[in-house]
């Protein structure tokens, strides 16, 4: 489990990705916490260094704000001409494209990445000049402010009471070859500001009344800072699996708690979020699935709270499968670089550990150097824990064909008795067991081969009609014969429960893709809300609404052409809820739980744009977590179609 060998659809993957990149441009990113901090001045001197090393490098736009030192280094710099651009009474002068193309430098400097281009470039954005570069397989160097970053637009707002209209999405900071921070001490920048080197007189002393106040400084470091080691911490995960390399490297702390179905999971989760806090950590609340062991509605529904509230209070969740839940386990936290895993004490008597071994010793045995936090629970809440996870469950009617499943084999075996030796007879016991694993399931499995075994000693083990034995030698026989169909029982409802998750994985991204690549030929607004709505209500087998903002950002009820339902004001009140404040709500959720229907914002890049609504069948199918991140996956994507198609169609300015 140390070392754990990649798939070769992963291996051909990777391959596959490092040639598609190979042509493509390579962008660093300049990061600052505010204007002033000296970005333009590190990428010239980075373009100066290049220089010297006999790259060529040009400058496509870098604004030196009159700055002498600036200016300095543009001096051995080739700089490439500006395009003119009509605009009302006046000539604008924005970064030439076309021109940058044409002259195909190895590396050229665009400043001010969140620029809005003037009206009439090809791209609104500068950001989307730098990503047609980058295609061409020009390197860019470039700058940006910590505050037009898209993810973080919202934070900088509350921070310093400024709304940023101009935004970089996080796709193009993601995809940076390298970000480096330019980094300046607050009390320097507001010495900086005073000496007018940042903006003239009267505009700094504006500034220092509203944005550069000292506290505001401080925190849009801080986020900088952050978000630069949230990208570090990316790369080295990336480098990692590309690398295949599976051994963690402890840089950073990220926790992983294993939650399960009992109620002491519950602890566990506050416990890691305690944690998560003191060490500052990204944490992970993750559930291993084995087959055959099947939970009842009661536990099931424990743990999905349980999941919930590990979402409610900051943590990913992930739902794992596989025969060994510590082997899953391990493997995850190495993918994910996990430095610390939190389990429960185990509540088993002795002898079950060690007849069916233990999770906590599994995992401490193979955790390698990832740190294992063994934490007991309450007494008072310690009910049943160790069976909630091994129950296995099936209807009772399942029992009795699984022995009439076995009547049949006896039957058969009658038939044969006189013309095969006996031996051979237990090859049809084994038949019906993996007959009844096949469709009865575990349960009734294990009572076929008990069943079999005892029905070839009563029937064709002589003295017949008895149970005794005359020959001992035929204890081994029923020793063996036992365990190979319980083995059986086992392994072949194992493959069946893969089988079914693998069938219900392969339908959910066929019908993603199919929405995908249909809203892809989409031609218009309408058409793409038709296409998603349908999908979205085929997957969830229920009815659905879909809404849309309009200029007043009030939501207007789109296409009925699908299974829907009827939305009075209460239902359009939730929905207008979800639109405002961006979250999911309504059924199955903790907030408006009273509505009829779950209700989910979809969200572009620029915010909310609309909700879907789901009334889905059975109503409580949202209760499981993996259907409900599955429908978000559906309207997640639909937000991003419909963005384009409104973009496409100029109703986003």
């Amino acid at each position: 489990m140390d070392h754990i060998r990649d798939k070769p659809e992963q291996i051909l993957a990777r391959i596959k990705e490092e040639e598609a990149n190979q042509s493509k441009g390579k962008l660093k990113i300049f990061l600052g916490a505010a204007a002033g901090v000296g970005k333009t001045y590190t990428m010239l001197e980075a373009a100066q260094e290049l220089l010297k090393d006999g790259i060529d490098v040009v400058g496509g736009v870098v604004v030196t704000h009159g700055r002498k030192d600036t200016e300095e280094l543009l001096e051995e710099l080739e700089i490439l001409p500006q395009k003119v651009l009509p605009y009302k009474t006046t000539q604008l002068y924005e970064f030439d494209l076309d021109q940058a193309l044409l002259r195909r430098p190895t590396t050229i400097l665009i400043d001010e990445l969140a620029h809005t281009n003037a009206p009439g470039s090809r791209h609104e954005k500068r950001w989307q000049d730098v990503e047609e570069l980058l295609q061409a397989g020009i390197n860019v160097l470039t700058t940006v402010n910590i505050q037009h970053l898209e993810s973080v637009n919202d934070l900088v707002t509350q921070i310093t009471g400024i709304k940023m209209l101009e935004t970089v999405p996080d796709s193009i900071f993601e995809r940076a070859n390298e970000v480096e921070v330019v980094d300046l001490p607050p009390d320097d920048l507001i010495q900086r500001l005073k000496e007018g080197k940042v903006y003239l007189p009267d505009n700094a002393k504006t500034a220092l009344k509203h944005f550069f106040k000292k506290g505001n400084l401080i925190a849009l470091r801080e986020l900088a800072l952050r978000v630069t080691a949230e990208h570090v911490d990316a790369q080295m995960l990336k480098y990692r699996e590309t690398s295949a390399i599976h051994e963690v490297w402890p840089v950073s702390d990220r926790i992983l708690v294993c939650v399960g179905p009992s109620p002491l999971s519950a602890r566990l989760v506050r416990a890691a979020k305690r944690l998560a806090a003191t060490l500052k950590a990204e944490w992970i609340a993750a559930y291993v699935e084995v087959p055959g062991h099947s939970l009842t509605a009661d536990t099931k529904n424990r743990l999905t709270r349980t999941l919930h509230m590990a979402e409610r209070l900051g943590a990913q969740t992930i739902r794992l499968n596989g025969r060994n839940a510590a082997e899953e386990l391990v493997k995850y936290a190495q993918k994910r670089n996990v430095s610390k895993i939190i389990i429960g004490k185990p509540a088993r008597e002795r002898w079950r550990e060690i007849l069916f071994g233990s999770v906590v010793d599994d995992l401490i045995r193979h955790s390698g150097n990832i740190d294992v936090y063994v934490i007991t629970g309450d007494k008072s809440q310690s009910e049943k824990p160790a069976a909630d996870f091994v129950a296995t469950h099936s209807k009772p009617k399942n029992y009795l064909l699984s022995m009439l499943f076995v009547g049949a084999a006896t039957f058969v075996s009658f038939l044969l008795f006189r013309h095969i030796s006996p031996i051979n007879l237990a090859m049809i016991y084994q038949l019906a067991i993996v007959i009844v694993a096949l469709s009865l399931g575990r349960g009734p499995s294990i009572l076929a081969a008990i069943a079999s075994v005892a029905a070839f000693d009563f029937f064709f083990i002589p003295p017949y009609f008895t149970f005794a034995v005359s020959d001992t030698e035929y204890l081994l026989t029923f020793l063996v014969m036992l365990i190979v169909g319980l083995t059986l029982s086992t392994l072949t409802s194992t493959v069946k429960h893969q089988a079914l998750l693998a069938r219900d994985l392969e339908r959910q991204t066929a019908s993603l893709y199919a929405m995908t690549r249909e809203q892809a030929a989409a031609i218009s607004t309408k058409h793409v809300v038709d296409i998603s709505l349908k999908h979205i209500a085929d997957v969830s087998d229920g009815k659905i609404v879909g809404f849309l903002a309009d200029k007043n950002r009030h939501l207007v009820q789109v296409s009925t052409a699908f299974p829907s339902f009827d939305i009075d004001s209460k239902e359009l009140g939730v929905a207008q809820w979800v639109f405002l404040n961006q979250q999911a709500a309504g059924a199955t959720t903790t907030t408006l739980s009273g509505a009829k229907a779950l209700y989910m914002p979809l969200i572009g890049t620029r915010g909310a744009i609309g909700v879907i609504g789901v009334m889905a069948n059975p109503e409580d199918r949202f209760s499981d977590p993996d259907e409900k991140h599955l429908i978000e996956t559906f309207v997640n994507q639909t937000a991003l179609a419909i963005e384009r198609a409104q973009l496409s169609e100029g109703q986003i300015v």
